[in-house]
């Protein structure tokens, strides 16, 4: 907003000053034209006095005139009638002035508050043509140059007084041959110009014009005696107070020639030069020849037409005119800066001033109180008043107010004149006289009067002149006697405009009223005031009112910023239409201020849109291509055609931008598309080799796999699982996870490693906002890389750099793009330690007139075609942004984002590379199935490879054979057997006898879930392959089953950045349904004399249940059990019990079979070894031990047992521990249940299956294995499934946790009272096996004798291995009712109950005698076992099993 330099009142004081004109003789011009100025120039920085002077009223009252300034103009007589309005030639000045006044680029702002807005103004400005800087308090200079001009340039006008000359200044040279009468000529002039109607300006106070007498005396040339003597004479005549000796140009060059003189009237010059010029090339108007518009890419036109965004045209139809304004020629008089009063002194300044202090205070001065006292009396004697107009005044306004005509319905035009001689004029004269020397109150008065008397004569122009002065001489009172009347101003504006049509007065008004209000604080009256005073004949006087009314909105107490912002940008299309570009830009960017991130989009785009316009027709491409870049990176809502044309227009300006760029320069940076720097993926490493032939390369990693968080944990626990493994089970502490593919999702704090030789692949991800299809061609990525730990700029110097930028920017290596994502690769030669410092993309980007759509969808429209009309070349440079921080309050409270280094990798020197092809690896297996197939590793690298090992998410599946074995070759022996096998000899029976072999489980096991791949030497070569054998065998559970590899390989070169490499692959292995096998093992019954026991204390039936569960879906006809096998530490299987003897065990669909074998316990062995045994059923036994039966086996052990041990471990770690005491006990008790029921025996069911496959019978072969760890617990081969649902597990496990976190708080607040223990009865039940002997019939001749008695012998076993206490009681009544019906009751007789103790696994036997009183069938297994171990309580005591009903038939004989 405009400030003033001063206070108000100095500012509207200065606008009326009194008038002085100046008539020199040509001798006197000459002398002042030696300081290169004319006279009136001389005296212009003088002309504000310095000491107050003093006048006295028609009441001979004193009134002080302070800080008086006087305006001294050279008289140019002109014979036109005035105007009412401004001429061209003052407009074009108007024009001039605010064009010089442009802000300074790149000063210092000033920034303003307002709300949540900080608005930057330009404190400083510069005033073109010049070389001075300007700095002031004003935001809006231009404005006061304007306000400033145009109150200088106002035409007299008849109905006011303010601006016509009170007196005139005779200047004659003392040179002059008589002076006298060159005096006499001028006075004469004057006198003419003035009476005798010839002229019309300028205009005169009054008939009587004060003439002052000015003898200038040059010190250098002229005799000074003789000046004197002339202005003895000239005080004769006009009298001491009607004239001066003004003595000048006292330098000697040669004596002062250092000597600095201050230029005092550059500041006032500059103005006056503006006057001078004849006409200045204005921008609006300049028209552009065909060259001003560069030629670029071989455009000719550019005819697009935006009719919703401007009627004007578009760019290429916009000038681009220099706007460089013409400077001021130093060689012309007035031209020149720093030669002004060349030959002054500092004394001659102070003459000058002294003199202009003479003139006023004793010849002008008088003269407007005498002037002001003549109209006076001449006003009282015409009225027939009082004496004094001070006195009248109270009779004038003591009866009231006289009410004011409406000034909406005049009774006459406001063409009424008056004549000079008319009261009323006199009255207007008297007012401005009092006016002009400070005298507010008398003027008041005054000009009141004068307004009743023009408004009842209807003479409205002058009525509104009176309105005018009569406020702004209310607000200059002194202590305020009355306030502002601004109904005064409002009535006189209206008043100018309406009725008058007179706009400069109504303008100066308005400009006058506007910073009375402002410095009241009545900014909105303000701001309505400058608007309503806008119209369709001034551009620039609208343009400035506006912008002006947007200032008082901001400076509101409650800044209204989107009123500032509106009216900002009224004014820039104003300022745009009056040809000021500059101003009109200026106002665009102020307005943005406020309506950029705020949610006007479509405003947005507007503001942008011109701002681009403008800046390109003032010649700054950049800024252009800033404001057009932003109206299309923003997601606009404008319609695809409309946002056609903004990109067509941001195309022309940035080709104009790209052709002014220097040959090697960087392209500049195009806002489409936009690249998702988030969603930029970098692959490190090599392009693999597709499958030949029967090969299937290892899938590994590539960008088409998407990141899955889960599966990255597995990845990486199967490595740290590797790394462990080659470092003697210890993870290195610099240990960092491999990863090929970076993504947002992975881990991008350090700095990636990539090898050199080894292509580095950058997915970027381009999106396209607009509604406007892009054709993208010729796009490549430009990367640098730097020597590790040098700068850029010192490795250039140095050669130490290895860049594609020379070769891209010379069109060598540009690839045309024909995917949405181009995969672009960038390779390493040298063989050093490289950080790569900047990735760039470039590409160029076309737009057709036919690729302009109305879909809503943004596509991309690719191309191989380039020689299109829209064709532009730029780049887009490669940054990511990390993640937001969220750890810290700091964080949480700022928006801090971390590091991402993706885009960073670290070249080190060559590594191996591994290839892994598969030969013959199926896709399907039945469950349990073996098939073998081949695997080849590739060393594709220069460098040699050790330390080959691979890691699997299921170690069961696969295992390596022997070359000594097996056959290499992968096509012979096509339907051999898969195991090693023994030909039985002839006349054994199937099942008679197992072979035994004993076997160390650390001869086929390694590291969990780990396997060494033992290839020859230890170390492949560089481009050396070898091929071994895979063993697999189908997942034990059907359906697809996913089975990942990693293969893990070392350089034999230690000392790296990368200790190893790692080569994923993963294979989904569809798994049918073979056979299902149930086993169960009981405790056997058999006596120890029994002649079957062969010398054993102990044994236990095993029961296996095969059924062929297969659908048939894999065309299997039947399933064969070939062998049985076993294998555990303490049992192993005796005998297999066949009562059909050597019947083939074959099973078609659905078929079940049931297998009985005889286990016994094994010899004692030192040592770990467990022992094999194998029953064949066939005649071909198979080696169980070797590869590749002992190998799954002993795999699917560690895997169940490492399953088995992590549920312990959480168990362990989520309940609170009991006391000491009672965990002993537990732990006793355990123990000794264990001992008793544990079995430990693992069965291994091996079968082959016919399948018939493209009319060729195959024969398959596979195992099953079963674990039957407890007697009496069932055992399977098929594991059940988990059905586990991902949107409940973590919300279940969620609440369990807090469930047992609440209880164990509860916990805390209970007596820690030891929990009784108690052992499970199941298990302790089994603790004693008993066993009935006795006649399975007796006859007994009841007739003879009424009570039979039988002997039964009792057999008691201990199964565990530690001593029990036995309880036998006879006394038992069976209660089961079946029991009664079926059987008959008998009556044990003699002892009935013992108490005994049996030593570990001893073996007792009781004589018991039962009593039978009738003949019928009984059953005599009724007696009550009771055990415990020794040295536990009766709460242990728990009743033992019994086998099944032991029926004996009593007969009568």
């Amino acid at each position: 907003m405009a400030q003033c330099v001063h206070s108000v009142q100095e500012f509207v004081q200065d606008s009326f000053v009194p008038m002085v004109a100046v008539l020199c003789s040509e001798e006197a011009e000459r002398v002042t034209r030696k300081n290169n100025l004319s006279f009136d120039e001389l005296l212009r920085p003088f002309c504000r006095l310095t000491s107050e002077g003093h006048i006295r009223d028609p009441n001979n009252q004193v009134q002080m005139v302070k800080n008086l300034r006087i305006c001294i103009n050279s008289i140019v007589p002109s014979p036109s009638s005035a105007s009412a309005s401004l001429s061209p030639a003052q407009r074009r000045l108007l024009d001039e002035v605010v064009l010089f006044c442009q802000p300074q680029e790149g000063a210092v702002t000033s920034v303003i508050t307002a709300g949540d807005y900080d608005f930057n103004f330009s404190s400083k400005f510069v005033l073109q043509g010049t070389e001075e800087h300007t700095e002031g308090l004003s935001t809006t200079p231009w404005f006061e140059a304007y306000r400033e001009t145009f109150l200088q340039s106002m035409p007299a006008s008849d109905h006011e007084f303010l601006n016509h000359y009170l007196a005139c200044l005779l200047v004659v040279s003392s040179s002059e041959a008589v002076p006298v009468e060159q005096f006499l000529k001028l006075s004469q002039e004057q006198h003419r110009i003035q009476h005798s109607g010839e002229y019309t300006h300028p205009k005169w106070f009054i008939p009587n014009t004060l003439k002052y007498y000015v003898l200038l005396h040059d010190m250098s040339e002229g005799d000074e005696q003789r000046a004197d003597a002339v202005y003895e004479d000239m005080k004769q005549r006009y009298g001491p107070q009607g004239c001066y000796l003004l003595k000048m140009n006292s330098r000697t060059f040669l004596a002062e020639t250092d000597e600095q003189i201050p230029d005092p009237w550059s500041q006032y010059l500059h103005k006056n030069n503006l006057h001078n010029q004849v006409s200045i090339e204005q921008s609006v108007s300049a028209v552009p020849t065909s060259n001003n518009v560069p030629y670029v890419y071989g455009s000719s036109s550019h005819n697009l037409q935006l009719e919703t965004v401007s009627s004007s045209g578009l760019l290429l139809g916009l000038p681009t005119v220099n706007t460089d304004l013409k400077k001021p020629d130093p060689d012309h008089p007035c031209g020149g800066t720093g030669n002004h009063g060349a030959c002054l002194t500092l004394n001659d300044h102070d003459h000058i001033r002294q003199f202009i202090q003479e003139f006023t205070f004793r010849g002008l001065l008088p003269h407007i109180e005498k002037n002001i006292r003549q109209l006076n009396d001449q006003l009282v004697s015409r009225k027939g008043l009082s004496r004094s107009l001070f006195t009248a005044t109270k009779k004038w306004f003591g009866g009231g107010k006289v009410p004011e005509k409406s000034v909406s319905e005049p009774k006459s035009t406001c063409g009424l004149l008056y004549p000079p001689e008319a009261p009323e004029l006199q009255i207007r004269k008297m007012a401005d006289l009092c006016f002009l020397v400070q005298h507010y109150e008398l003027a008041y008065s005054c000009y009141h009067t004068a307004k009743k008397d023009f408004l009842s004569d209807q003479a409205m122009l002058y009525a509104a002149g009176a309105l005018e002065m009569a406020a702004v001489s209310a607000f200059l009172q002194t202590g305020a006697p009355r306030p502002y009347p601004a109904h005064y101003m409002d009535t006189a504006i209206q008043t100018y405009k309406d009725v008058c049509k007179n706009m400069a007065l109504a303008e100066r008004c308005t400009l006058l009223s506007a910073e009375i209000l402002k410095s009241q604080g009545k900014y909105s009256e303000a701001a309505t005031l400058l608007i309503k005073m806008t119209s369709e004949d001034s551009d620039l006087r609208s343009a400035l009112l506006l912008e002006q009314a947007a200032h008082c909105f901001v400076n509101m107490r409650n800044p209204m910023l989107r009123k500032f912002a509106f009216h900002m940008i009224l004014a820039g299309h104003r300022f745009s239409k009056a040809g000021q570009r500059r101003h009109a830009l200026r106002c665009y960017c102020q307005a943005m201020q406020v309506y950029k991130g705020r949610g006007w989009t479509l405003a947005e785009d507007h503001i942008n849109f011109t701002i681009g316009r403008q800046s390109f027709t003032l010649r700054q491409p950049e800024n252009a291509v800033t404001a057009f870049r932003q109206i299309l990176v923003n997601d606009s809502q404008q319609t695809s055609t409309q946002q056609g044309a903004f990109l067509r227009e941001y195309l022309y300006v940035f080709k104009v931008r790209v052709s002014n760029v220097c040959p090697g320069a960087i392209l500049p940076e195009l806002p489409l598309p936009c690249i998702q720097g988030s969603a930029t993926r970098v692959y490190f490493g090599h392009e693999r080799r597709l499958a030949e032939g029967e090969k299937q390369a290892a899938t590994h990693v590539s960008l088409d796999q998407e990141y899955d968080q889960d599966l990255t944990a597995m990845w990486v626990h199967l490595e740290e699982q590797l790394v462990a493994s080659a470092n003697r089970g210890v993870i290195p502490v610099t240990f960092q996870p491999t990863q090929y593919c970076l993504n947002n999702q992975t881990d991008n704090l350090r700095l990636p490693l990539a090898v050199v030789e080894e292509p580095i692949i950058v997915e970027v991800t381009l999106r396209n906002p607009l509604k406007v299809s892009l054709e993208l061609s010729s796009l490549s990525l430009l990367w640098r890389f730097t020597a590790d730990g040098g700068s850029s700029s010192k490795d250039e110097a140095n050669g130490e750099v290895v860049t594609n930028e020379e070769s891209l920017a010379s069109g060598v290596g540009i690839w045309d793009i024909c995917l949405l994502y181009k995969y672009e690769c960038c390779s390493v030669p040298e063989k050093n330690i490289y950080n790569i410092h900047r990735l760039r993309i470039i590409f160029q980007m076309t737009l057709n007139d036919d690729i302009i759509t109305n879909e809503i969808i943004p596509v991309f429209h690719l191309s191989k075609q380039t020689g299109l009309d829209m064709v532009v070349t730029g780049r887009q440079d490669l940054k990511i942004q990390g993640p937001r921080l969220n750890q810290t309050k700091e964080d949480k409270m700022l928006v801090r984002h971390g590091s991402d280094q993706r885009l960073n990798p670290i070249i080190t020197p060559p590594m191996p590379l591994m290839e892994v092809f598969f030969l013959k690896f199926p896709t399907a297996l039945l469950c349990g199935e073996i098939r073998k197939a081949y695997i080849e590793f590739c060393n594709v690298s220069a460098v040699a490879l050790c330390g080959l090992r691979v890691a699997s998410t299921h170690p069961s599946f696969f295992t390596f054979g022997s070359q000594v074995t097996t056959p290499v070759s992968p096509n012979s022996a096509e339907n051999c057997s898969a195991y090693k096998t023994l030909a039985k000899p002839p006349g054994s029976q199937t099942g008679s006898g197992a072979a035994e072999i004993l076997v160390s489980a650390e001869d086929f096991s390694q590291a969990p879930g780990v396997i060494e791949i033992p290839i020859s030497g230890g170390t492949l070569q560089p481009g050396g392959s070898t091929q071994l054998p895979l063993w697999l065998r189908g997942p034990d559970q059907e359906g697809v089953h996913e089975i990942n590899f990693l293969f893990y390989y070392e350089n034999t070169e230690k000392g790296g950045k990368i200790s190893h490499r790692v080569l994923r692959h993963t294979v989904f292995i569809c798994a049918s349904r073979s056979l299902s096998v149930q086993a169960s093992a009981c405790h056997s019954s058999v006596p120890q004399h029994h002649p079957s026991d062969q010398g054993s204390s102990d044994g236990a039936l095993v029961f296996v249940d095969v059924e062929n569960i297969n659908t048939s879906e894999a065309g299997v006809q039947e399933f064969h059990i070939i062998q049985v096998s076993s294998s555990s530490r303490h049992w192993r299987l005796h005998k297999f019990i066949n009562p059909s003897k050597d019947k083939d065990c074959k099973l078609t669909s659905r078929e079940r079979a049931k297998l009985c074998f005889r286990a016994i316990r094994c010899k004692l062995h030192q040592g770990t070894g467990s022992t094999i045994t194998s029953l064949p059923l066939l005649f071909t036994q198979i080696i169980s031990s070797s590869t590749p039966c002992g190998d799954f086996f002993f795999r699917c052990c560690q895997t169940s047992e490492s399953q088995q041990v992590a549920p312990s471990k959480v168990s362990s770690y989520g309940k609170s521990q009991p006391p000491v005491c009672a965990e002993n006990r537990t732990s006793d008790i355990s123990s000794i249940l264990k001992k008793c029921n544990e079995l430990d025996l693992n069965i291994i069911v091996i079968w082959k299956a016919y399948v018939v496959e493209d009319n060729k019978q195959l024969i398959l072969e596979g195992q099953l294995h079963v674990a039957l760890q407890t007697v009496g617990k069932e055992a399977s081969s098929l594991t059940p499934r988990k059905v586990v649902f991902p949107q409940l597990s973590k919300t279940l496990v969620s609440v369990v946790e807090k469930d047992e976190a609440q209880e164990m708080v509860l916990l805390k607040f209970k007596s820690e009272v030891p929990p009784p223990v108690v052992p499970p009865s199941a298990e302790l039940s089994q603790l004693i096996k008993t066993s009935l002997q006795y006649p399975e019939s007796y006859s007994h001749a009841f007739v003879q004798d009424s009570l039979c008695v039988v002997p039964v012998t009792l057999t008691l076993t201990n199964c565990s291995l530690a001593q029990a206490d036995v309880i036998i009681d006879l006394r038992h009544k069976s209660t089961n009712p079946d029991s009664l019906e079926v059987y008959s009751p008998f009556t044990w007789v003699g002892q009935t109950q013992y108490k005994l103790q049996l030593k570990a696994q001893e073996v007792l036997c009781l004589t018991l005698r039962a009593c039978f009183l009738q003949a019928g069938v009984y059953n005599l297994n009724t007696p009550r076992v009771f055990a415990k171990p020794v040295d536990q309580g009766n709460l242990c005591e728990t009743r033992q099993q019994t086998s099944c009903p032991a029926l004996m038939i009593i007969t009568n004989a």
